[in-house]
């Protein structure tokens, strides 16, 4: 009579394959708010849906980000056709750029698209890439800042209540939210915390000397 198979033996652990139990870390470079800002997703002002705010095509490949700020725009809604432009101001012989910050567009000051209330108040983003920069940072249990100038960095920048580690939960599931609200387009998708409340910086602007508007732009 053939003996019963044996069981089959327990997995030995290998080194270097046991669950990770340590801190989540994310190491902040330094990366300013104006990095985030080459396609802003917005409330169409015909229809509610959609639109989309960039650069005029055409335009020079920027040096820096900074840039960004002061080159004209074109809000553009795929839904309705609307279409508006922006350029920036003069002052002498400076451009007078776009203030970010807030939950209204810097260029044409209409809502943000990516808006949703969150722990009683009202998280945003410019777009999906700001979405994943920002749920990176709060998924981290260990948060490191490097380089220089951190204190203009968007992290150092964030609202304490997005960084509390009794909010993560909370703030994690708002991103989500806007990560599928960046997904959608048509105007019943639109998220009731999205309208207008005047909410943006309200300084004049950052002059960035160049000795003349734009010619290039449409």
């Amino acid at each position: 009579m053939n003996a019963a198979p044996s069981a089959d033996p327990a997995p030995v652990p290998v080194p270097g394959n046991a669950p990770d139990t340590g801190p989540v870390r994310h190491f902040d470079s330094g990366r300013w708010l104006a990095q985030f800002a080459g396609l802003v997703l917005v409330v169409c002002h015909r229809c509610g849906g959609r639109a989309h705010v960039v650069p005029h095509p055409g335009l020079p490949e920027v040096r820096y980000f900074s840039e960004l700020l002061f080159q004209p725009r074109r809000l553009a809604c795929g839904g309705c056709g609307a279409v508006a432009g922006w350029q920036p101001g003069m002052r002498g012989a400076g451009l007078v750029g776009a203030r970010l910050g807030g939950t209204e567009d810097p260029f044409f000051h209409r809502p943000l698209w990516l808006q949703t209330r969150c722990t009683g108040r009202i998280l945003w983003a410019y777009n999906e890439e700001h979405v994943d920069h920002l749920s990176d940072y709060v998924r981290a249990t260990l948060r490191e800042r490097g380089g220089a100038g951190t204190t203009m960095a968007m992290f150092a920048r964030l609202p304490r209540w997005m960084k509390l580690s009794s909010n993560r939960s909370e703030v994690l599931t708002g991103l989500e939210t806007l990560r599928g609200l960046a997904g959608r387009s048509a105007p019943t998708d639109r998220s009731d915390a999205a309208h207008e409340r005047g909410d943006r910086s309200r300084a004049s602007g950052a002059l960035y000397f160049r000795g003349g508007p734009y010619k290039d732009a449409p």
